[in-house]
């Protein structure tokens, strides 16, 4: 069983950044896409972030675009958010979640991802 565990929210004051991590458990985090989504207070969970299984493809959704980067270290069994320039409308809890299958792209759609960790809440003041 593939265990997601997030690390690295807060509460951090409007402008400042924060960094997201996901440990992944299992041999095989190297071959599935990864991402990160967000569940604002009130909302439904929502996509931000996505990375193709090996990196060097990645996908935002247009609010997070120039200030959130999504990037993976497959030796560490990991993947990261660094979140810059943060504003009050990101306050969320923050999901990773694995791909259904191997060797995808990464996906938009919660329904594409069957494992989810826990979530981290990120909480930005005014």
């Amino acid at each position: 069983q593939v265990q997601l565990v997030e690390s690295g929210g807060g509460l951090v004051q409007a402008g400042g950044s924060l960094r997201l991590s996901c440990a992944a458990s299992g041999r095989t985090f190297s071959t599935y896409a990864m991402a990160w989504f967000r569940q604002p207070p009130g909302k439904e969970r929502e996509f931000v972030a996505a990375i193709r299984w090996s990196g060097g493809l990645t996908y935002y959704v247009d609010s997070v675009k120039g200030r959130f980067t999504i990037s993976r270290d497959n030796a560490k069994n990991t993947v990261y958010l660094q979140m810059n320039s943060l504003k009050p409308e990101d306050t969320a809890v923050y999901y990773c979640a694995r791909d259904r299958a191997q060797y995808g792209d990464g996906w938009t759609s919660q329904y594409e991802y069957n494992y989810w960790g826990q979530g981290t809440q990120v909480t930005v003041s005014a």
